[in-house]
């Protein structure tokens, strides 16, 4: 495989509130090879999406590659990785170093900040475990049954 196409997306309900992430994975030919969608507790949404990264470049080390594309519509994400904004809050520094120690395992990292419409399949993700939390406070599991 040449490179992976990543896109991600974290959110929360409410700041802080009930969060989760969701990440899309392509291999270089345009195919999906694996999907995330996870809560991940009570946070910020910036915090929301440092996570989805996190969790993202977590996945992209099962694959045997030296490139990668990170799309995300998080411009707080986007600038202070590409140092533009300066990360000042404690909280998400340690996560933002984490990201960094994994981002220096690939020769090249294309990140790219996108309007939300383009990372659409990631937000639904958020938003389908998040909605998957809600269903379970109340003892129900929603799903499809083929027929």
């Amino acid at each position: 495989m040449e490179y992976l196409k990543i896109f991600f997306d974290g959110g929360s309900r409410g700041n802080p509130g009930p969060s989760s992430v969701g990440v899309v994975l392509y291999d270089h030919k345009g195919n999906k090879i694996e999907e995330i969608s996870e809560y991940i507790g009570n946070m910020t949404n910036n915090a929301a999406e440092y996570i989805a990264l996190e969790k993202a470049l977590d996945a992209a080390e099962k694959y045997d590659v030296k490139k990668i594309i990170l799309i995300t519509d998080s411009q707080l994400v986007h600038n202070q990785l590409k140092k533009t904004w300066k990360l000042k809050n404690q909280n998400l520094q340690k996560i933002y170093i984490k990201i960094i120690e994994k981002l220096k395992r690939y020769s090249l990292v294309d990140l790219r900040l996108v309007p939300r419409e383009q990372n659409k399949e990631a937000d639904i993700l958020v938003n389908r475990a998040l909605d998957g939390l809600n269903n379970k406070d109340q003892g129900i599991s929603f799903g499809n049954i083929e027929d």
